[in-house]
């Protein structure tokens, strides 16, 4: 019998498949080694190949593509209600065979190697600052503890960093601790030196990129942002709406509604995390700026400023961020602010 439909279970070495016909029976049950996958996809005629979407499924996506088959990747959250009694690999891989043909499946696109290479830049950024926050708060503390205080800030945590390396403060510690807080300024000022570098790269790639930088001109997005947005979404189209977007962003309220009656909560905080914190980020830095000079501020912002407690206003200000990325991407546009021209840029 002709496959039609294969359900692949990844992992690092031993691969499950489970691939059934036309009609629903079941053709091949089985698990293969690494080696053993692609000469497997290469015999088969065409067919549609569910995976569930995770660190190295765009990997293997890719791969079979190319040798001709349909590939879908799905959340596997989405998955899991199709999982029956118990759980091991070939369950798991029927379960992604059978969800792959629901038609109100949620799917992943397919990212290409240059997208998963920004993301590499902004997950070692991502784990460099908070190395480096943890190095200058150990450094703080262990300071405090023979009465020298850091002011508040990066900036002050840096210098002091560097004047404990070049040796123009003399702090009058034991020589124990002197050659412990020496090491960890080294450090600090080694993961500042490599984050720069990271930040001189996605700068770049932002002005290389025409959507990174179409996404640059949005208030409170920078490069950081704009490159990650670039490099995360493959398809803004699968999105019918920018609530749409911006509820797969986990932008927006958690519904508890029966009986007729609506219940909204706090956000969902569904999807990717990294995206939704740059959004807010972003929102947080605007907030700021509309205390300062309010009369530039978007007026919907300062409404909800007026209303609401800041982070709220903060979230909804996100949640409109949301919403202007998937229209300058799906329209192929810029960020128009028709309110104030002074925040076009």
């Amino acid at each position: 019998m002709e496959i039609t439909t294969i359900g692949l279970d990844v992992a690092k070495n031993v691969f499950q498949v489970h691939g059934i016909d036309a009609a629903g029976k079941v053709v091949v049950r089985k698990a293969l080694r690494r080696a053993q996958l692609l000469p497997f996809f290469r015999k088969l005629s065409p067919c549609l190949v569910g995976i569930e979407a995770c660190g190295t499924s765009h990997h293997w996506a890719r791969e079979l593509i190319g040798l001709g088959h349909e590939v879908r990747l799905m959340p596997p959250a989405y998955v899991k209600p199709y999982v029956k009694r118990g759980k091991n690999d070939a369950v798991d891989a029927e379960a992604i065979c059978e969800a792959v043909t629901r038609p109100t499946m949620r799917f992943v696109a397919v990212k290409s190697r240059e997208q998963q290479s920004a993301l590499s830049l902004h997950r070692a950024r991502s784990l460099l600052v908070g190395q480096r926050t943890q190095l200058v708060n150990i450094m703080r503390s262990m300071l405090a503890e023979f009465g020298i205080a850091i002011p508040e800030g990066l900036e002050k945590a840096l210098s002091m960093a560097r004047q404990i390396v070049e040796g123009e403060v003399d702090t009058g510690l034991p020589v124990e601790a002197t050659m412990v807080v020496a090491m960890l300024s080294q450090q600090v000022i080694d993961t500042h030196v490599r984050l720069r570098e990271i930040d001189k790269s996605l700068g770049a790639l932002q002005r290389s990129d025409d959507l990174a930088r179409r996404l640059s001109t949005i208030p409170g997005i920078g490069p950081v942002g704009a490159t990650a947005f670039a490099a995360s979404v493959t398809d803004p189209h699968q999105f019918r709406s920018g609530r749409q977007f911006a509820a797969w962003l986990g932008l927006t309220p958690l519904q508890k509604s029966s009986g007729g009656k609506d219940r909204l909560g706090r956000i969902t905080k569904m999807g990717d995390k990294y995206l939704r914190k740059l959004l807010v980020i972003g929102a947080t830095a605007l907030v700021r700026y509309a205390k300062y000079k309010p009369d530039t501020a978007d007026p919907r912002l300062l409404a909800w400023l007026a209303k609401k407690p800041v982070r709220v206003a903060t979230v909804a200000m996100a949640n409109k961020m949301a919403r202007v990325i998937w229209a300058l991407m799906t329209r192929g546009e810029t960020y128009q602010a028709r309110h104030n021209p002074m925040l076009a840029g």
